[in-house]
């Protein structure tokens, strides 16, 4: 059969692949698969691609060999998708389906911006749009190139990367924070659910193993590795809660399941095991043992009476009383912080293991929207930077989705080391804001142009569109200038460097007085994309960039705003000029955006903002601009900022004028009701804040009190995090102090 022969049934398999998926997706229920949303985002960009292909003329495509080999690949891509989504169930493991779905979504998003991309040069180079309906089509394939751009799923997959570079790296506070992120965003919060994953890793182990496929080994091998690393952080970081206030010593925890061992038992390799958790990895089939990966010669488990007794031992010394041998009653006495649900993340923030002041320190500043809460203050402060730092949070991958918006820059919420100053943490963070690659940007504003602006420029290129820009009497060639370098720094590093080089810096600081607001947002963006290279940062900070972009915090469009909030975050990260941005007015403008923003831009400016108050000084401007009033307004539920806002507010709470603001705008019952009912991080930083009321003022603290404060104070001393606990700890031994004193006062 010829090909032209064959085009139109091709097509019409593409379009018909297409409609399927999205009719799976609309009639799929939740199967608890752990990228099913991004399932869904996709089919929503699909039906985007859909109505561009059925308005191609197979007639005029019939000789473009690459446009039929991408649809023939996005045909049989999508059909794995969908043939993936019928099979996934709850059995199968949740790393291994990341790792798989994840690829499948970057390959179908990928063809689909190829397809869209000859299809602009078709348009191009036709002298006649007759086959292509013309203008419509033009315009339903920009649109559907800016959908697809501003497609960012989760990616998962870029944290089981990340935890296993830095295991190699022996980078273990990097590996803990993206450990952090894979337990929560997997729901691996329970000894049960990491049972469940163990057996099925071991399961694909085992088959991969019979199959012999050397890359499918490597990949699984380091799954399994992935898991110990898993069970290794969250005794480390004290995961788990106690028995009647006692902490669980880590060696009596089962080293398959993390149960505590009620019942421990032999296997034939030597290692101890609880027999619940033992004898199901047996009753699968199983016959390796999981912690020394040999053989087992049998699969008969004998009680180990040595570990027996030093259990029973432990009980008498700490005066508990054994549970029954009853399974489902030992796990209800055993408190295990792990099944709480938000215990490793709300929101886009991560694990809430405070486990150290440095930990909280390890995010960068690049995730401060999210981070907003609660590493979010560690992430980019210093110790010097933060005089509040006994009381803030310290989570560690909880600050890590700040505003991912790389491409388009810091958009949504990516984890970067938080040190980004100085030293590694800098590096870090240099490293991964420029690695445009593994994080997809939303674009505002496209031009067909933009498919291949990943290629690296020329200086002379550059120096051409510079003098583009330049041209005020042209604004048209202006406009086309700044989004000419907008598109070359979104994710090229080289091209960002190159550019900031060749003076592109001052006409598009230039640019931001601009009474064309399409110019305005094409040069604010670009500014944003060049500043994502540390040393162009501070050639864009030197050149008196700060008034301009609050000019565009007042003037712009909802996207240079929120772009113009980023930038000023993205400069912030020099620690010299967090206190010029403090002091040029950008407090105020950056809280008028968080208090009529859209989402995204009340996000970017949270996170502006609380960069900024890690130095002291900026705090008192940050009230004084009115910003307590908003922060308490967002934290109600349905906002979606409630971990942003909390956070922002204990680094505030630690002067007087922001504590007699949060009083006076109604914000301690909020707070009251996160310590109750929050994230795990929410609740750290919510305890923060009620320290800080309760420490510093009688009045304060009394009306905690009437609040009902002490009943979750205490449910969270023996169950929170390590800091939250120690918060909550010293706000109870507080309000006792007061009454005891009350009461002599009355003797």
């Amino acid at each position: 059969m010829k090909r032209g022969e064959m085009e139109t049934p091709y097509m019409r398999c593409l379009n018909n692949s297409i409609s399927r998926f999205i009719h799976l997706m609309s009639c799929q229920t939740s199967k608890g698969m752990p990228t099913q949303n991004e399932f869904e985002g996709m089919a929503i960009m699909l039906k985007h691609l859909k109505p561009v292909l059925d308005e191609i003329d197979d007639e005029k495509i019939a000789s473009e060999t690459n446009l039929w080999k991408e649809c023939e690949d996005l045909d049989a891509y999508i059909n794995s998708a969908r043939e993936y989504m019928e099979r996934w169930s709850p059995k199968m493991s949740r790393i291994l389906s990341v790792l798989q779905s994840e690829q499948l979504m970057k390959i179908i998003r990928s063809s689909s911006l190829e397809i869209c991309g000859i299809l602009c040069r078709l348009l191009r180079t036709s002298t006649s749009s007759s086959g292509f309906a013309g203008v419509q089509v033009c315009t339903e394939i920009m649109h559907c190139v800016q959908e697809l751009q501003s497609w960012q799923p989760e990616r998962i997959s870029g944290h089981i990367e990340q935890a296993m570079r830095s295991k190699n790296d022996d980078n273990l506070l990097s590996s803990d924070e993206h450990l952090a992120e894979i337990v929560e965003s997997l729901n691996l919060v329970s000894n049960q659910e990491l049972l469940k994953e163990s057996i099925a890793v071991e399961k694909e182990w085992v088959k991969i193993h019979a199959n012999k496929s050397n890359e499918e080994v490597d990949q699984i091998n380091q799954i399994v590795d992935l898991l110990a690393l898993i069970r290794t952080y969250m005794l480390k970081n004290g995961c788990f809660g106690t028995m009647n206030g006692v902490a669980v010593p880590s060696y009596f925890r089962c080293p398959l399941s993390l149960d505590f061992m009620l019942d421990p038992v032999i296997v034939a390799s030597g290692q101890t095991y609880e027999r619940s958790s033992i004898q199901k990895w047996l009753d699968n089939g199983l016959k390796i043992c999981p912690k020394t990966r040999q053989h087992l010669s049998h699969t008969n488990i004998i009680t180990n009476y040595t570990v027996k007794a030093l259990i029973s031992n432990w009980f008498q010394e700490n005066n508990l009383k054994p549970p029954p041998s009853n399974s489902d009653t030992r796990n209800a006495v055993v408190v295990d912080d792990l099944s709480a649900p938000d215990i490793i993340r709300t929101d886009s923030f991560r694990c809430s293991v405070h486990s150290s002041d440095s930990m909280s320190m390890s995010r960068s500043s690049l995730e401060v929207a999210d981070a907003v809460s609660e590493h979010t203050y560690a992430h980019s402060r210093t110790h010097s930077a933060v005089s509040s730092c006994d009381y803030m949070p310290s989570s560690t991958t909880e600050i890590s989705r700040i505003s991912e918006k790389v491409g388009e820059i810091m958009s949504e919420y990516s984890p970067i080391n938080s040190n980004s100053l100085s030293g590694r943490g800098s590096q870090s963070a240099k490293t991964r804001s420029e690695n445009g690659s593994s994080n997809y940007s939303r674009v505002h504003s496209l031009s067909l142009s933009d498919l291949g602006h990943d290629e690296t420029t020329t200086s002379s290129h550059v120096d051409e569109i510079v003098g583009n820009l330049k041209r005020s009497s042209n604004n048209a060639l202006q406009t086309a200038a700044a989004a000419e370098i907008r598109l070359l720094a979104k994710h090229n590093m080289e091209n960002r460097i190159i550019i900031g080089k060749c003076g592109a810096i001052i006409p598009l600081i230039t640019l931001l007085h601009s009474d064309v607001m399409i110019t305005q947002e094409h040069a604010v963006t670009a500014l944003l994309n060049l500043s994502l290279n540390e040393e162009i940062k501070a050639r864009v900070a030197e050149s008196g960039v700060i008034e301009p972009l609050i000019h565009v915090l007042k003037t712009g469009t909802d996207t240079a705003k929120e772009n113009s909030a980023a930038a000023l975050f993205s400069l912030s990260l020099l620690e010299d000029y967090k206190l010029k941005i403090g002091r040029s007015g950008a407090s105020k403008v950056l809280v008028d955006l968080l208090a009529r923003g859209t989402v995204r831009g009340k996000k970017d400016a949270a996170t502006a903002l609380f960069n900024l108050s890690i130095c002291h000084e900026n705090k008192a401007r940050i009230v004084q601009a009115g910003a307590v009033k908003y922060l308490v307004q967002l934290l109600e539920p349905n906002t979606g900022m409630v971990d942003k806002s909390v956070a922002l507010l204990a680094n505030l709470s630690t002067i007087s004028e922001g504590r007699l603001a949060i009083a006076k705008e109604g914000g301690i019952p909020l707070i009251v009701e996160i310590v109750d009912s929050g994230s795990q991080r929410g609740k750290e930083n919510a305890a923060s804040v009620l320290l800080q009321l309760c420490l510093n003022n009688t009045k304060f603290c009394n009306l905690v009190l009437q609040e009902g404060a002490v009943p979750p104070l205490v449910a969270l001393s023996q169950s929170g995090t390590p800091r939250a606990k120690e918060k909550a700890q010293q706000l109870l031994s507080h309000f006792r102090t007061q009454r005891e004193g009350a009461s002599g006062k009355k003797k």
